[in-house]
């Protein structure tokens, strides 16, 4: 059981874009807050044994310049390493090229903000069917297994679960829940507002298995 309500909420996510030689990119970030030390967090996300506790299973070699793996998904090279404050790597998947940074920064007494930026070249066709949540919805979840794995209490969702939570009642209100607020910060980024809510119903939709209305 966890706190849907809570953790949609505990999470900022923002639209925008970037131009990259290569031409115009999309550009999603989402951030949330952790009770954990800046070390921990840092940890958690570079650390081969704990990165499958509450994302997925990883292979290759994770420093600078070495290549990853994550079953089943992307796979990419990491491009920079600023320890403990961040990491940029590739995301490739699908054939596809984008581009992930983390950055963590302390946020009190032992506590730690975590920032996922992901840039992609993202044609308009497609983001007009689907716009900022068919990936953020996922890195939505990404947040909450991370948020699950920090716990002290035990709560949250453990990747084992992952797949029969997604397919319960609580999983399908997370993932429109979040699928609603990317759907917001498209608005915000200057989307139109019927446009942005069309995409989001089909985004839903295709997490959730339930057709839009």
């Amino acid at each position: 059981m966890i706190d849907v309500i809570g953790q949609i909420s505990s999470v900022e996510r923002t639209v925008g874009s970037r131009t990259l030689p290569a031409g115009q990119a999309r550009v999603s970030i989402i951030s949330q807050t952790y009770d954990a030390p800046l070390e921990d967090v840092w940890d958690a996300c570079t650390s081969a044994d704990r990165i499958p506790r509450w994302f997925l299973p990883i292979s290759g070699e994770l420093r600078l310049g070495g290549r990853y793996q994550l079953e089943g998904n992307a796979g990419g090279t990491v491009e920079r390493c600023d320890p403990p404050h961040g990491f940029a790597a590739t995301w490739e998947y699908g054939g596809e090229v984008s581009w992930i940074e983390v950055r963590l920064s302390p946020a009190g007494e032992g506590r730690t903000r975590f920032e996922l930026e992901h840039v992609a070249h993202v044609d308009d066709q497609r983001w007009a069917e689907f716009g900022p949540g068919a990936t953020g919805v996922g890195w939505d979840m990404g947040l909450l297994g991370l948020a699950s794995h920090l716990a002290a209490d035990g709560s949250g969702v453990a990747p084992a679960e992952a797949a029969a939570w997604m397919g319960s009642d609580e999983g399908r209100q997370f993932m429109t829940l979040s699928s609603e607020r990317w759907c917001e910060a498209s608005v915000a980024a200057g989307t139109p507002a019927d446009e942005a809510r069309a995409a989001a119903q089909r985004t839903t939709a295709a997490y959730t298995g339930v057709p839009a209305s």
